[in-house]
């Protein structure tokens, strides 16, 4: 185990560029986990990280060790420094003092659509993204595809919110979503509060690609146009409509049912 004692280590300053600045992780194809669920997820399913990062105050802590002595094992580099430079490199308030730099995955270009997927067009909101993916990875379906305007799904927040979903989905981003959906081998449901076809009258026991759009704006027009079916999600009450989220949730749901009923 190495030491960092100065904020003017070079990897110091390397961590702390990836830490605040989205363009330096896209750039890099790299980014931070931060917290012993990401890290513990990340060690289970993808194996060791590029470098193991822990606050000198987390090494007491047992789940902390652990993680530490299964990256040691591994070979990976593990570097240990004050709680005060590791405080600042962490985006999380309170956080247990541990964290994993990784390579975010450069994935092929996608091909034709043949299994069910998600498609995000121009989501904003990371917390939105990070539960999609969330709820796509429990409803076991693990192709994602991001539009160029969709949040980056390697930021720290799209990784909080989604709780290890990135480490059992395959992300592909700056995706062109009309080439994708003209080539589509498989119908393309299109989420749509206008919509007069409702989710439930669909037949869904079989592989879909689920279309989802900006938070305020929906599907771009373009888009909708191409999709196979348009669908609504009946509610009541006066709200006018689900946030995103909660409705990709619904539709992946849906799908899971009708194909566990068969």
């Amino acid at each position: 185990m190495k030491t960092i004692t100065s904020r003017d280590n070079p990897l110091y300053k390397d961590l702390k560029h990836l830490a605040g600045s989205s363009q330096a992780r896209r750039k890099a194809g790299q980014t931070l986990l931060d917290g012993v669920h990401l890290c513990q997820s990340y060690l289970q399913l993808r194996g060791a990280p590029l470098h193991c990062l822990v606050s000198e105050g987390a090494l007491a802590n047992p789940e902390v060790a652990e993680i530490v002595m299964q990256c040691e094992t591994a070979r990976a580099h593990v570097t240990a420094m004050p709680d005060a430079l590791y405080n600042a490199l962490s985006q999380v308030e309170h956080g247990v003092g541990l964290m994993f730099l990784i390579a975010t995955p450069a994935l092929a270009a996608p091909g034709v659509l043949t299994a069910s997927a998600v498609l995000l067009d121009n989501l904003q909101d990371p917390g939105n993204v990070g539960s999609i993916l969330r709820s796509a990875a429990a409803a076991g379906i693990t192709q994602v595809y991001c539009s160029g305007g969709t949040a980056f799904c390697w930021s720290p927040k799209v990784l909080r919110a989604a709780m290890g979903a990135h480490f059992v989905v395959d992300i592909h981003e700056n995706v062109d979503l009309a080439d994708l959906v003209k080539a589509s081998a498989i119908p393309v449901l299109a989420t749509s509060g206008y919509a007069t076809q409702r989710l439930y009258d669909v037949d869904l026991a079989r592989p879909v690609a689920w279309l989802l759009g900006h938070e305020g704006q929906g599907v771009a027009h373009d888009l909708l146009a191409l999709a196979t079916h348009q669908v609504v999600i009946p509610h009541m009450g006066q709200i006018e409509s689900l946030n995103v989220a909660a409705c990709a949730a619904v539709c992946f749901f849906e799908q899971l049912r009708q194909i566990q009923s068969k």
